[in-house]
């Protein structure tokens, strides 16, 4: 039998797991070191894989020469407009049906249809209907951000707890006010979620559209490089689209404190 009059062990822990960002880095250090050294030893083909420091070499260039800024500043745009007209209208229907009797049965009856199609497989549909200009881009863009918003936000407010909006109706508050003070802060999480999916996916979807037709952008200068077999060039555009990546999913780590720190 356990004794009772000695110190009772803490057991609240785990299931907390904290961020170790020397970790990460180490880690990305010694896969680029790794890589290195293949290429410097020959173990490692860099007509097929390019050595980092060429990679490297290739940025600097790009950089220096103002091409990189004339490459990415058009993606950005597209990536900015497209991602911004999706959210806010994925947004409004999310909440439209996760509020609404009426419209979520035909709204999600819609968006359970769509939402499947690869976007990629529209882009000539979206070229023939808005021209191979900058519309195409921007439509196909927003259309892969709005429907896993639409998703996010709705599953977002069906998890909001119930008492809590009784509590809300106890108190006399409106259902705009419910709405405001008590559904979308509650949702918000979901939401914030949803945006690192959708920021992912329309990076990808907005390089296939550049590359489908587009004179400049980040997916047309790959394509390119690609096809002139220059892996130094095509591999910095890779990097490029990872920081890019990497940068957008650090902006939204930083609206999920800001707008979640009352958790």
């Amino acid at each position: 039998m356990p004794r009772l009059d000695g110190p009772i062990p803490f057991r609240g822990g785990g299931f907390a797991p904290a961020d170790r960002t020397w970790a990460a880095a180490m880690t990305l250090i010694a896969v680029l070191l790794a890589w290195q050294a293949g290429a410097s030893m020959g173990i490692i083909p860099t007509l097929f894989l390019p050595a980092p420091l060429s990679i490297g070499r290739a940025l600097w260039t790009l950089a220096r020469s103002g091409e990189l800024w004339h490459q990415l500043a058009p993606s950005l745009m597209r990536l900015a407009l497209g991602w911004t007209v999706g959210t806010v209208f994925g947004i409004a229907i999310g909440l439209a049906v996760g509020l609404s009797s009426a419209l979520r049965s035909p709204a999600m009856a819609l968006v359970s249809a769509l939402f499947p199609i690869p976007k990629i497989a529209l882009v000539p549909l979206f070229i023939i209907w808005f021209g191979i200009g900058e519309g195409s881009k921007l439509v196909t863009v927003g259309i892969s951000v709005f429907f896993p918003t639409v998703i996010a936000t709705a599953g977002g407010v069906d998890n909001v707890p119930r008492g809590l909006i009784r509590m809300g109706q106890s108190f006399g508050l409106s259902r705009a006010a419910i709405i405001r003070k008590i559904v979308l802060p509650a949702a918000l999480p979901a939401i914030l979620s949803g945006f690192r999916v959708t920021t992912a996916i329309a990076i990808v979807l907005l390089v296939a559209a550049e590359m489908i037709g587009a004179e400049r952008g980040i997916g047309a200068f790959v394509l390119s490089a690609g096809n002139l077999y220059d892996t130094d060039n095509l591999l910095a555009g890779i990097v490029v689209l990872s920081v890019l990546g990497l940068a957008v999913s650090w902006v939204i780590g930083r609206l999920e404190r800001f707008f979640l720190n009352w958790r």
